[in-house]
């Protein structure tokens, strides 16, 4: 062998991993206006509260996890014009045995931000000690046992590991967006103690990550501060290190009003906005400011609903909103068309049962069995259910002599709940249905939709590419299928008491159950479209309205991308620059 050769390939040998990095190019988004960017400068988000916890799976907060989108990384990312999957951590992967065994390749040479290296233990650890454990609070144990069977994972070599599954679940892939933690900081946190991770008083080098951005400073009730991480492992299409900014900071903000003058005064450069506020921020922008209103069609996204409690305390409001028959006289007088025009000034659509309408692969148009507003039709209804009763108030009376009367909880510090709720309460009104609003912060909306403390809710959960990822929500039994709860088991993983499911709930458990192992595409589709006809023909909850996206970004800055929603995975702020 040539000495020079033999050289080379010692060198590449003693640097080891490092030599063989492989950064991400992130490239291919002209579509989307994307441009090359130049180095440099701060960008300035909200945060609408406070986070509870630094540690991801320690805590179910929306906060922690606008925050935990620029620290960590998955194994698999979405690309942000096609939403497929793409590599992340994992720089390739196979699928064998039938679909039943994934094997990741990880991403050699990838550092994290104290300068540790990356490798299998950190994904294997990761996975056994938060992802898979039941006592995380946000961990995802019920996504890791499939037909009362475990997935396992292993450790295969320093950077292949390997899950093998029960049987096969067409969805796994798009699951595995879990954000790795670092096993050298965190692997004496275990059990129940994983919740204890990372306070947020804790020392801010502490916490480690291989995103973007390091955690740099939190002052708590005021701002979070991330820089650059300097070990990031993504760069542009010309090869420089993303990300561009040096700084993002968040300002907290629980003020939705004070957000936007906070973004007009210059101390936010980006805001996501609502209907509500759209008008007054495009006419200014039209005026000559210095920003630009965006508006897009939204695949991601919560859109609102209402849901009754079919476990109310009162066993006669209980038995009420278990009958379909109720729920489908309400919907009659839920006057969606005035909440879309008055609430998101028209910058809303009717929604679909589960699926989003822009989910061209699994949506099947439901729209038509919203029904329509009509208060008439609701009066008559509910006379037929035997509440044509009514008192001197014209409230009707319950079989049990008392006033058809229950509370409506909701986020009072969202721009759009309070004025929904308003409407709904007017409204109800008009067929002799009394509803007493009762606001909470909209954070401690879904534990108290889990506590079962609430009588009918105004909530919203997010959509989703594939079905099978909302599954702990519509699934009847699943751990977020909060309006029926004595349907949950008694212990998570095992089977919910099917014995106390409705008939139709029983058809949908069934549907999950069968989406779940078909790996056949037309199969998954026609099994998802006769769950959204019983969903719009049975109202587990009721939909409101599909929101656009609309944001507010400031001219000092470029590749602002925001076409289908924010979502985990979804990490845009590594392409802004500061022109």
């Amino acid at each position: 062998m040539p000495k020079r050769t033999t050289f080379v390939l010692l060198s590449l040998a003693l640097l080891g991993g490092s030599a063989l990095a492989a950064p991400k190019k992130v490239s291919g988004y002209g579509s989307l206006g994307v441009t090359t960017g130049k180095p440099g400068g701060t960008f300035t988000l909200a945060l609408g509260d406070s986070p509870q916890s630094l540690f991801y799976y320690g805590a179910i907060d929306n906060n922690l996890g606008l925050i935990s989108q620029q620290l960590f990384d998955g194994l698999v990312e979405f690309n942000l014009a096609t939403y497929k999957l793409e590599p992340a951590l994992a720089e390739s992967w196979t699928v064998s045995n039938g679909g039943k065994t994934y094997t990741f390749k990880l991403r050699q040479g990838v550092k994290w931000s104290d300068g540790q290296t990356f490798n299998a233990d950190d994904v294997v650890f990761t996975y056994k000690n938060f992802i898979m454990n039941p006592e995380a609070r946000a961990g995802d144990a019920g996504n890791f046992k499939l037909d009362g069977q475990p997935v396992t994972i292993k450790k295969v070599s320093d950077y292949v590991v390997q899950f093998d599954l029960p049987r096969p679940a067409p969805a796994f892939l798009l699951q595995q967006r879990y954000f790795i933690m670092p096993q050298h900081k965190l692997g004496k946190f275990t059990g129940a103690d994983v919740n204890k991770a990372w306070p947020t008083n804790v020392s801010e080098s502490e916490v480690v990550g291989t995103g973007p951005f390091k955690l740099s400073r939190y002052t708590a009730g005021q701002k979070v501060t991330l820089t650059r991480n300097p070990n990031s492992w993504k760069v542009d299409a010309k090869g420089t290190k993303l990300p561009y900014l040096n700084t993002l900071e968040f300002l907290i903000l629980r003020d939705p009003q004070a957000q936007v003058s906070q973004f007009l005064a210059g101390n936010l450069d980006q805001l996501n906005i609502s209907g509500a506020q759209f008008p007054d921020l495009k006419q200014k922008e039209v005026a000559g400011a210095k920003f630009k209103v965006i508006r897009s069609t939204a695949l991601f996204g919560s859109p609102p609903f209402v849901a009754y409690n079919f476990d109310a305390k009162d066993p006669v409001l209980a038995k009420l909103f278990s009958d379909v028959r109720f729920r489908r006289a309400m919907q009659g007088a839920l006057n969606r068309e005035r909440i879309i025009d008055t609430v998101y000034n028209g910058l809303a659509s009717l929604p679909g049962h589960g699926v989003a309408p822009a989910n061209k692969a699994f949506y099947a148009n439901t729209t038509r069995q919203l029904g329509s507003f009509d208060l008439a039709a609701a009066n008559k209804a509910l006379d037929a259910l035997g509440l044509s009763k009514k008192n001197s108030a014209g409230i009707r009376l319950m079989s049990n002599g008392k006033p058809l009367e229950f509370d409506l909880t909701y986020g009072t510090d969202s721009p759009v709940y309070p004025p929904m709720a308003a409407i709904i309460q007017s409204d109800f009104a008009k067929v002799g249905v009394k509803v007493n609003l009762k606001g909470i912060l909209s954070s401690k909306l879904l534990s108290t939709g889990q506590s079962g403390n609430w009588e009918m809710i105004l909530h919203a959960f997010g959509d989703q590419p594939d079905p099978e990822l909302r599954r702990p929500i519509w699934q009847p039994g699943g751990a977020l299928y909060y309006w029926h709860r004595s349907l949950m088991p008694a212990q998570e993983g095992n089977k919910p008491n099917v014995a106390k499911m409705f008939p139709w709930e029983k058809e949908i458990y069934n549907i999950f159950d069968d989406a779940s192992t078909t790996t056949e595409a037309g199969r998954r589709k026609a099994l998802y479209t006769r769950w959204q006809l019983n969903f719009a023909q049975n109202l587990p909850v009721t939909p409101i309205a599909k929101p656009e996206n609309i944001g507010a970004i400031s001219d000092r800055y470029g590749n602002y991308v925001y076409n289908l929603g924010v979502i985990p995975g979804y990490n845009p702020v590594p392409l802004i620059f500061q022109k």
